[in-house]
């Protein structure tokens, strides 16, 4: 197998996320695999109790016209039929219906960057924890750090004297 070709960096920016999931779009998946999408979707039609809607589902146009506007494709081939989303599980599900020596390769490594995929938003949900920590950390420290220099201040301003009566009595 091309390791090259296939790299956890190249298959992460092949993971969407529709309707809430990280999925991988057939298209993608049959160049992955070394298939024609049509091939793969026969294979996902023949096994279709394999597939439950929440390991594949087809897109909906406007799904397929919102994910175009974010790709910055014009086209996508000519395609006449909307395209299948495959969950984590159903990518899982397709090394087995394509049975190939490449399918099981393709498949392991879309497993890691899966894995690696949760990793890394887990990492940022931690340090977007941490950080909001801090913030609040400081703002305490800011308020306490400004009452201490106008605390500083009004002693180093100079005394206020008292005006001085020139002579006019109060009745």
């Amino acid at each position: 197998m091309r390791d090259a070709l296939i790299s956890e960096q190249a298959i992460g920016q092949k993971i969407y996320l529709i309707r809430g999931q990280k999925v991988m779009l057939d298209r993608d998946l049959a160049r992955l695999y070394e298939v024609s999408t049509g091939r793969l979707n026969e294979q996902v039609k023949r096994n279709k109790k394999r597939f439950p809607e929440d390991f594949a589902f087809l897109l909906t146009r406007q799904e397929v016209m919102i994910l175009k506007s974010q790709i910055a494709t014009s086209r996508w081939g000519g395609r006449r039929k909307l395209p299948y989303a495959f969950t984590e599980q159903g990518v899982a599900m397709l090394s087995g219906v394509l049975n190939s020596e490449r399918a099981i390769l393709v498949n392991i490594a879309i497993m890691r960057a899966f894995v690696n995929l949760r990793h890394i938003l887990s990492s940022n949900k931690e340090l977007a924890i941490k950080l909001e920590q801090l913030e609040r950390k400081i703002k305490k420290h800011d308020t306490k750090i400004h009452a201490i220099f106008e605390a500083i201040r009004q002693l180093m301003a100079p005394p206020v004297k008292p005006k001085r009566n020139i002579g006019f009595h109060a009745p």
